[in-house]
């Protein structure tokens, strides 16, 4: 990129203006929308983040080289064990002598699990990579009092039968898990236990009220509907609001899975749209439930299932045919899904004021980031989109008034060639901004009306001129973030080009 004297691009290119005020806030950006998912599904717990025969495993079976992985990924809260897996899962049978553990026909994906990972595995990896823990209570083929009686296991002191059993295990404080989700995608025929909706509170009803009772201070996330797509959007997330309310319900749960199954770059790049939708119609559902009932409290969003998945999606991906971790869901990820990985996070920021925890499905070899084989991991191109964001977490969203020309979608309609976040903290406005034009370089101009620009911090750019380049385990870097420079500050404004379909995350100072 060349600037004349004047300031001004030396090529006319396409533009977009973007203003601020760093007092028109959206909310505080919630560090848990940086989450992440671990299922028992595939090579996701062993040969994934369990694999203790391995010659770099620690004495928790967890791999140096994926430790270092996932510590630069940035994940602040983890959702376990599933997902899918949840509904046919029983907690006392991940727990005590990993010897006398049953092996057992594991139905959702249809393997063998052997139980060797379970409850106090998976909290010690979390206090490892400094992790927040979150548990999905099986309300499919479990029982409520089998909820409460975890709850007990994790978070009370020792003096009592399930809390005594924690300690005998090793771990004599408690747990204190602080979030846990009430079941899994209930209202999906695919779903183990799946029931109609009256059923479903009738569960979560039973099951909330025996865990607070347990422990106060937990937070209840209640399942919404599993997808936009599903004839339940809506009215099943509304129905289950008010029934459990505010005060068993924390959150409502959504779920989103996106994929570039028509070959139709310019449409996948605009689906974003329809997240910000998703969100929005949810949040509408919850702003109504709250308006009939006393107190004012309402019930936030919970984002706990998103990703990129459209590849392995056929049935001999997601049959595991009775063998033990065998690979399933092993989803190869391009350049252009990092695209949509970054605007998923941008979409969670502009909600910062209804969207408090989000969770990347999954985090290593199954739809994840983070690919291993015996000789080293691969940080997927995904992985350079969530890290470049979660590595400048923290403050304010703000809102945007954006300038920018549009195209029109065949999906999803009119869509601006800008997606964009801005987070204010303190003096550093940090800005994360996706050029949808595939063919065109974007002239970028950051203003924020009441405090200038002074100085550029830091900046980093994701770009590729192959919208499917992939990296691989013989070119890893292939897909990669570049210093982000070239940056010219003027009259208190930030102009920057971005090149075509490209994503840059950057770090301003402002006056």
């Amino acid at each position: 990129m060349a600037f004349l004297a004047n300031g001004d691009l030396e090529n006319e290119l396409s533009k977009a203006t973007v203003n601020l005020h760093s007092k028109f806030q959206i909310g505080t950006v919630d560090d848990r929308i940086f989450g992440g998912f671990l299922e028992h599904l595939g090579r996701h717990i062993y040969e994934g983040v369990f694999e203790p025969d391995h010659q770099l495993s620690d004495a928790d079976g967890l791999r140096s080289d994926l430790r270092e992985a996932l510590d630069g990924l940035g994940v602040t809260i983890a959702r376990y064990p599933g997902g899918n897996f949840a509904s046919g899962y029983h907690w006392e049978h991940g727990v005590g002598d990993p010897d006398s553990r049953p092996t057992v026909r594991e139905l959702a994906w249809q393997s063998t699990e052997t139980n060797q990972f379970g409850t106090n595995e998976f909290v010690r990896l979390c206090r490892k990579l400094n992790w927040q823990p979150m548990l999905a209570v099986n309300l499919g083929t479990g029982s409520p009092e089998e909820a409460r009686n975890w709850v007990e296991y994790c978070n009370l002191e020792s003096g009592t039968y399930y809390a005594d059993q924690r300690a005998c295990n090793g771990d004599e404080e408690p747990f204190h898990v602080p979030v846990w989700c009430l079941g899994n995608e209930m209202d999906g025929p695919w779903q183990l236990g799946h029931v109609p909706v009256d059923e479903y509170c009738n569960r979560a009803q039973m099951a909330a009220k025996m865990m607070k009772n347990c422990d106060p201070n937990i937070e209840l996330v209640a399942c919404g509907s599993s997808a936009p797509r599903m004839p339940t959007f809506v009215a099943w997330d509304q129905h289950v609001m008010q029934r459990l309310g505010p005060n068993l319900a924390d959150y409502i749960s959504l779920h989103r899975y996106v994929g570039n199954d028509e070959g139709d770059s310019e449409d996948y790049l605009a689906i974003i749209k329809s997240v910000d939708q998703q969100i929005e119609s949810i949040d509408a559902a919850a702003r109504t439930v709250a308006s009939r009932q006393t107190g004012g409290r309402r019930t936030y969003l919970c984002f706990d299932e998103w990703n990129v998945w459209y590849r392995a999606r056929t049935s001999r991906d997601v049959d595991g045919a009775g063998k033990f971790a065998p690979p399933l869901l092993d989803e190869t990820y391009n350049f252009e899904d990092a695209l949509v990985v970054a605007m998923f996070l941008q979409s969670f920021i502009r909600h910062a004021d209804v969207v408090k925890i989000a969770n990347l499905a999954q985090l290593v070899n199954v739809i994840a980031p983070i690919k291993t084989h015996t000789d080293g991991v691969l940080k997927q191109s995904i992985y350079h989109a969530f890290r470049m964001i979660s590595s400048r977490k923290g403050g304010q969203a703000l809102h945007q008034a954006t300038t920018c020309d549009s195209y029109k979608s065949k999906s999803h309609g009119e869509v601006p060639y800008l997606d964009s976040a801005a987070i204010l903290d303190g003096d550093e406005l940090k800005f994360f901004a996706v050029n949808r034009n595939l063919a065109e370089a974007l002239e970028l101009t950051i203003a924020c009306a009441d405090r200038p620009c002074n100085a550029f911090n830091d900046g980093e750019l994701l770009s590729h001129s192959d919208l499917k380049a992939e990296n691989t385990f013989e070119s890893p870097d292939r897909v990669s973030a570049t210093p982000l420079n070239d940056i010219l500050l003027k009259d208190g404004r930030a102009l920057i080009e971005l090149p075509p379909h490209s994503f840059a995350a950057l770090s301003l100072q402002l006056g």
